[in-house]
């Protein structure tokens, strides 16, 4: 199985909705976790409402990318371009990829949510489509 790191700088959002559609459509290939170089320290309620609409139930949590410090990843992609600037940090194995997505949070828009959601999953699904 090969391992995937999502990393945002606040894991609240973007990171755990791109964790969440992994695990769920790939999972059989894909094993993804997240995390945040500043993590938030909890999952934005509008992300787990986007995730439901599509019939995903997602329990994560915000977590400091540390926790995967060791952990040899096929992929770490930086999801916002602060964590991208930060990923440096990261000092794991694995190929580093980055794609910046819009953060809803900033609107708080449940539209703006929706949009993010569905270009992660596009995005997301065909890069990882890419390194099966």
């Amino acid at each position: 199985m090969k391992k995937v790191l999502f990393l945002c700088t606040g894991n609240s959002c973007r990171s755990q909705m791109a964790e969440a559609i992994v695990n769920a459509k790939m999972g059989e290939v894909w094993q993804a976790v997240s995390a945040g170089t500043k993590p938030a320290g909890y999952v934005h309620p509008k992300a787990l409402d986007a995730l439901s609409e599509i019939g995903i139930q997602h329990t994560g949590r915000s977590k400091l990318a540390d926790e995967f410090k060791g952990v040899d990843f096929e992929l770490v992609v930086t999801v916002c371009d602060s964590a991208a600037e930060e990923c440096p940090i990261w000092l794991g194995k694995g190929k580093k990829v980055h794609h910046s997505f819009s953060d809803p949070a900033v609107t708080d828009d449940m539209d703006d949510f929706r949009k993010v959601r569905d270009e992660i999953e596009r995005v997301i699904i065909e890069l990882l489509k890419r390194h099966s």
